[in-house]
């Protein structure tokens, strides 16, 4: 039968690379973070206020088509990031620091919660929970040039965002991976944890699970 698997996560917290194990050991199809040509980035990054509301728009708009996409694969799928994160994480980032205003972010609250009532949802949404130490950790060694000035405030600001998110997400099961206790790409023991209680969540196996963690 047909799964499908939503990998959430701040930056940094290895949900490409938890994406890539996942569909190596359960043989599921990964889908990754499709390099989407915004037409409104530059003028974004040159004007915040101006342009946020456009960018996430598109933003939003490419995540649903690539939700639908998915959900038509007759092959189970693991993504990595859904549009569920793009409106409750980041765009409300942006709202919070004023970048989004009234109305717009109404218009596209509005737009994101008619998309969600539209689209059906995943089988199972996996949330890496990390520190801001250790997603800077992992930040440092996968050494992107463009990551490495992100401040510590930014990031504590979006898990503080993706708390809230998952705490109030009820569309799915949630299992919460310990990504500071759990190290999956150097440890095989704890990729073979996370996968054995993958499986077991996907067979609805739910009583045999410490709930929404482990």
């Amino acid at each position: 039968m047909k799964k499908y698997i939503v990998l959430a996560g701040n930056i940094g917290a290895g949900k490409s690379t938890l994406v890539q194990l996942l569909a190596e050991k359960l043989d599921f199809i990964p889908y990754f973070e499709p390099v989407a040509e915004n037409p409104f980035l530059v003028d974004f990054y040159a004007d915040m206020q101006r342009w946020a509301f456009h960018s996430q728009v598109f933003f939003l708009t490419s995540r649903a088509k690539g939700h639908r996409e998915l959900i038509n694969d007759p092959r189970s799928v693991v993504q990595d990031r859904s549009l569920y994160e793009d409106a409750e994480v980041f765009a409300r980032n942006l709202y919070v620091q004023g970048a989004l205003r009234g109305a717009e972010w109404d218009t596209y609250q509005e737009l994101y919660h008619t998309l969600v009532s539209i689209l059906p949802p995943p089988d199972l949404v996996i949330y890496i929970r990390a520190s801001v130490s250790t997603l800077k950790s992992r930040i440092a060694k996968r050494g992107r040039d463009f990551e490495a000035n992100i401040p510590d405030s930014y990031l504590e600001g979006l898990n503080t965002l993706y708390e809230d998110w998952i705490q109030n997400f009820t569309l799915a099961p949630i299992l919460i991976i310990p990504g500071d206790r759990l190290d999956f790409v150097e440890d095989s023991h704890d990729l073979a944890e996370i996968v054995c209680t993958v499986r077991e969540r996907l067979q609805d196996r739910q009583s045999l699970l410490f709930p929404y963690d482990m």
